[in-house]
């Protein structure tokens, strides 16, 4: 097959929920299609899945695309690999995509692999950037543990491309009615074996991961350590710490040295788990804003926090990592009593 950048057909892949919605990251894709669509100079497809995509393809009917493509039935509302794998194919297929584009979803992270495989095509994940240069379409995808960022392209095709949340601004257009094509796909017992009974929230007992917050508040170990009191204040500092995530509608995010604690069960901010863990073996959240407080700034954490656009920090150590070039701005306080006063004007 031709891979040449004039013979791409570029498919969006996006899939709606239960009511027919689709996900912030989904917009951002919207945008890096219309973006890529403009650089190929070629006309793009999108395609949807979900028991309500219709309703999805009428939300997005003005981003530009020039095709609607829908698979949708009672069947598709929930995620399973096997239904979606089965749709997702079928709408490569249907579209004679060469290039595919999907938001990196927890549903599509899942199903889309296997796509890839199923089609002899490749794909790449944790991506967070693509454009066309030099006539080839390029994308960029960090490599954590090396501390790096790679500019891939490849000749395989189909070649479906996953980007991560915060990779592009987020589409904003006005509905617009559509027609959508439907495209039927079979779906046997043997694709209906995995069920899905319910859904189960977090027992931590307020939500303290908002990945679209505009603030990420990450704790360090310093907050269960002996404070100039001489004194452990571990109850005080999750009352603390809680009470500002929700006041400011914050996500929290934590060193990997404090989740280890609370992973060995200590009684110290019994509410970490290593789902709030920011760094190299950790999550790379993308908030607009990022506030630490007693953390270090050693390296491994730090790496967490490529994609956040202002970094503050609290720490009384005026030589900590921080301190070197990797915080936009230090407070050299004891952090007990800046969040306290952040709470008392949250009050206010």
């Amino acid at each position: 097959m031709d891979s040449g950048v004039n013979m791409e057909r570029l498919l969006l892949l996006l899939h709606a929920d239960e009511s027919g919605s689709l996900p912030k990251v989904a917009l951002e894709c919207i945008e890096s299609a219309r973006t890529l669509g403009g650089q190929l100079d070629a006309a793009w497809t999108v395609g949807l899945v979900g028991g309500q995509a219709g309703a999805a393809a009428a939300a997005i009917g003005s981003c530009g695309a020039a095709r609607f493509l829908a698979v949708e039935g009672p069947d598709f509302d929930a995620p399973r690999y096997a239904t979606d794998a089965a749709a997702a194919e079928a709408l490569c297929l249907k579209a004679d995509a060469t290039l595919v584009l999907a938001p990196a979803t927890s549903r599509w992270m899942r199903a889309l692999p296997g796509v890839a495989q199923r089609l002899g095509g490749r794909v790449d994940t944790h991506v967070v950037g693509v454009s066309v240069q030099d006539g080839a379409i390029e994308i960029q995808r960090w490599y954590y543990r090396q501390r790096m960022e790679a500019v891939l392209t490849r000749a395989a095709r189909p070649w479906i491309v996953l980007a991560d949340p915060g990779a592009s601004e987020a589409w904003g257009g006005a509905p617009q009615e559509v027609s959508v094509e439907t495209v039927s796909v079979e779906v046997p017992e043997s694709l209906r074996r995995t069920t899905v009974i319910g859904a189960r929230a977090a027992e931590s007992g307020a939500q303290t991961i908002r990945p679209d917050a505009a603030l990420l508040f990450v704790a360090g170990a310093g907050w269960t350590k002996k404070q100039k009191d001489g004194q452990v204040r571990a109850q005080e500092a999750s009352e603390l710490i809680l009470d500002i995530v929700r006041k400011a509608q914050a996500s929290l995010g934590s060193s990997k040295s404090l989740v280890d604690l609370a992973g060995e069960g200590q009684a110290v901010l019994p509410f970490l788990t290593h789902l709030h863990q920011v760094g190299q073996t950790g999550s790379t959240p993308r908030h607009p804003k990022g506030l630490a407080t007693c953390c270090h700034g050693e390296e491994p954490h730090v790496v967490g926090w490529r994609f956040i656009n202002e970094r503050r920090a609290v720490n009384l150590d005026p030589n900590c990592g921080w301190a070197r070039g990797k915080a936009d701005v230090l407070y050299v306080a004891d952090a007990f009593e800046v969040v306290r006063k952040v709470n008392e004007l949250l009050d206010a």
